[in-house]
């Protein structure tokens, strides 16, 4: 399902997925890639940018993070999983840390200058202020059925 380095998968999952990890913080929590599975080529803006659409599409809903699900590695990114597993929203993630070009090449895709950074159906959605707004008032249910 994810081959890609970097992309894991968080949430409740069919049983046809790879792995299964049932971390103590997060639900349940499939299949956990880091960069080094990841060997697309990355040379040439394009090429970068063509990546970065690809992981940003690679699941319906995707948190570029510093770290995984499991091991958070930032405040920021520890609230947003926090607050995504409390909605019980399936995702796939992406370790930031784990692949400079990508950190580097997302903050201008999305014109966000921080992470983490949520994408639901490709669309960029907002970082950890944003997230936890939306959990909050009871309306990242809402995003995560965007069409």
């Amino acid at each position: 399902m994810f081959e890609e380095k970097g992309l894991s998968h968080t949430g409740a999952v069919p049983n046809d997925t790879p792995e299964q990890v049932v971390p103590e913080t997060v639900p349940a929590v499939p299949l956990v890639e880091s960069a080094a599975t990841e060997n697309a080529p990355t040379s040439g803006d394009d090429e970068l940018k063509a990546r970065i659409q690809h992981l940003v599409n690679k699941s319906p809903i995707v948190l570029f993070m510093k770290g995984t699900p499991q091991d958070p590695r930032c405040k920021f990114s520890r609230k947003v999983v926090q607050a995504l597993g409390e909605e019980g929203v399936v995702y796939g993630s992406f370790d930031i840390l784990s692949d400079e070009s990508v950190r580097q090449g997302l903050k201008e895709y999305s014109n966000w200058p921080t992470y983490p950074q949520l994408y639901v159906k490709g669309e960029f959605i907002g970082g950890c202020d944003i997230i936890l707004e939306l959990h909050q008032n009871g309306e990242l249910k809402e995003v995560r059925l965007l069409p």
